[in-house]
């Protein structure tokens, strides 16, 4: 079958992404096909938003009955599906998290989280970490790290302090009297799926109570068990005081939230943020089977034991091939990082049936659905073994 498709998104689509040469008409669990019918193990997942799985039962279910029943119902109305999934989030967000603004992306959790900081605080200044991505709007984009999204826009807004990731002692140097708010991702997905030094984290929750500083915890890419955990601020014991979330909220509906404590949330006046397709009745509908399917279908734990023998089988590939630098990650959040630039090997496995994607010029990253198999890993490695063994130094 000829595939037209290409052609007509390239001819219209503003050309703003980087686009792969594969064109995805249907997918089930953590494999994808094609327009031509050829089969892939999907690790991009829609960039982790299909985070239980292409089609998940559950999540079709729900909309199919929430579809036919009401897709649209504004904030300033109550709704039923809408109250469920607030008290069904709640109950599981980290301590003292008891207040949610819905929206419907990521950087627009960003953005929501900015304004409530600056709110809560009466101060403007933000800190964030270099290296560390949070989003192209533009406050998030402010507070996004590399230049290459950053340059065409500039000058940005002048409330941003980046510090080095990992390092405490830059922090407390740029937490003077003008900062509101800390900015930090658990573990720095575009940037290379960098996991914190040991401790840092909590030193950093430590700092900010000390300066009377919010902690806002981009849980974006890693939340939602993404990393073995409900939340990747767990594994560290760290419990923030903001928290930006989406991607796999929804199943892979467009879906967003940002959840604070309730002093943060109160300062908030009404009209002061609102979103009109925010907290709609079908995106909550599709949240609400996507946290059932990670709660009670044992996703958590294959994120735990799979993601362990990813990253073991991706650490022997790292040892057979001279091309490759590391292989690190948690839960399935996952990198290989390479000596030469990602392209090439990217485009390969495409060939091989295997869908990734990059995390900076160096690195591929692997974001596979929850409920991906040993056996689909091993399909991932086999075809990674190929495509490196045609790789020069």
């Amino acid at each position: 079958m000829l595939d037209d498709y290409m052609g007509l998104e390239d001819a219209h689509l503003i050309p703003t992404y980087q686009k792969f040469p594969v064109t995805i008409v249907r997918g089930l669990g953590a494999r994808v096909w094609d327009v031509n019918g050829r089969e892939y193990v999907d690790c991009v997942a829609g960039y982790g938003a299909a985070l239980v799985g292409h089609c998940n039962p559950r999540v079709v279910k729900a909309i199919k009955e929430q579809c036919e029943r009401l897709v649209a119902c504004h904030c300033s109305y109550y709704n039923d599906v809408r109250a469920e999934y607030l008290k069904r989030l709640v109950s599981v967000l980290p301590r003292g998290l008891t207040r949610v603004y819905l929206c419907n992306s990521g950087a627009e959790a960003v953005e929501a989280a900015i304004k409530m900081a600056w709110k809560a605080t009466g101060k403007r200044k933000i800190v964030s970490m270099m290296r560390g991505y949070h989003g192209k709007t533009l406050g998030a984009l402010t507070l996004t790290w590399d230049q290459k999204y950053r340059e065409a826009f500039e000058p940005l807004p002048d409330f941003v302090k980046f510090v080095p990731y990992g390092n405490i002692e830059k922090l407390r140097g740029a937490l003077s009297g003008d900062v509101a708010a800390v900015m930090v991702e658990p573990i720095q997905g575009e940037g290379g799926v960098v996991i914190p030094p040991e401790g840092f984290l909590g030193q950093v929750r430590e700092e900010c109570d000390r300066r009377g500083v919010l902690l806002i915890v981009d849980e974006v890419q890693t939340g939602f068990g993404r990393t073995g955990r409900l939340w990747a601020c767990e594994h560290w014991g760290v419990e923030p005081d903001v928290m930006c979330i989406a991607k796999g909220i929804a199943g892979g509906l467009p879906m967003g939230a940002v959840a604070v404590r309730e002093d943060v949330a109160m300062k908030m006046k009404v009209g002061e943020h609102t979103s009109t397709f925010g907290g709609n009745p079908l995106a909550c509908a599709a949240a609400l089977a996507t946290l059932d399917a990670i709660l009670q279908d044992g996703l958590l734990e294959n994120c735990r034991s799979t993601g362990k023998y990813m990253l073991d089988r991706l650490r022997e590939v790292k040892e057979r091939f001279k091309v490759a630098r590391d292989a690190r990650g948690m839960g399935l959040m996952q990198a290989l990082e390479l000596r030469v630039d990602v392209k090439e090997p990217l485009f390969s496995l495409i060939g091989e049936g295997v869908l990734a994607t990059y995390s900076g010029r160096t690195v591929i990253r692997f974001l596979p659905p929850l409920c991906i198999t040993k056996e689909e890993v091993d399909v991932v490695v086999s075809a990674l073994e190929r495509v490196l063994s045609n790789v020069k130094l």
